[in-house]
């Protein structure tokens, strides 16, 4: 469960959805470079991995008013290749989350920029994981 288990460790991740289930707020991760869901690693004081992944969705984001599916979207395994975890695998739990209370976001320490996107207008870059992550939050919302 925690950052320091080596080989492999959980963490939880949360695809943030707008009210209307139109669009996706993605993280341009400020160590990975790339755009991701938002999420991370659990906490001490997380009772639960749903918990987690609505925790780091709210410090993340600056979002209130968010719900979450418990039930999870998708399973995922990576490999880190860069910062404090790099040569270690994310063993991911990735969760839908609503944004029920707005969608006017604030850029955390962990992230270059946060925008939405059209489910159907990724940006360029994105990799086939979170491609697969939206289109299984596209079913689940549909």
């Amino acid at each position: 469960m925690w950052r320091e288990c080596r080989p492999e460790h959980v963490t939880a991740s949360a695809l943030v959805v707008d009210g209307a289930g139109e669009r996706v707020l993605l993280t341009l991760h400020r160590t990975i470079g790339l755009w991701l869901q938002l999420g991370g690693h659990c906490e001490r004081g997380d009772s639960t991995l749903v918990g987690a992944a609505l925790r780091e969705a709210g410090e993340e984001s600056g979002l209130g008013g968010l719900s979450i599916d418990s039930r999870p979207l998708l399973l995922s395994r990576h490999e880190i290749l860069a910062g404090g975890c790099a040569g270690a695998f994310h063993l991911d739990v990735q969760f839908l989350v609503t944004a029920d209370g707005g969608t006017e976001y604030v850029v955390s320490e962990e992230s270059h920029d946060l925008a939405w996107f059209a489910m159907d207008a990724l940006p360029d870059g994105v990799d086939q994981t979170v491609r697969n992550l939206v289109r299984t939050a596209q079913q689940r919302v549909a």
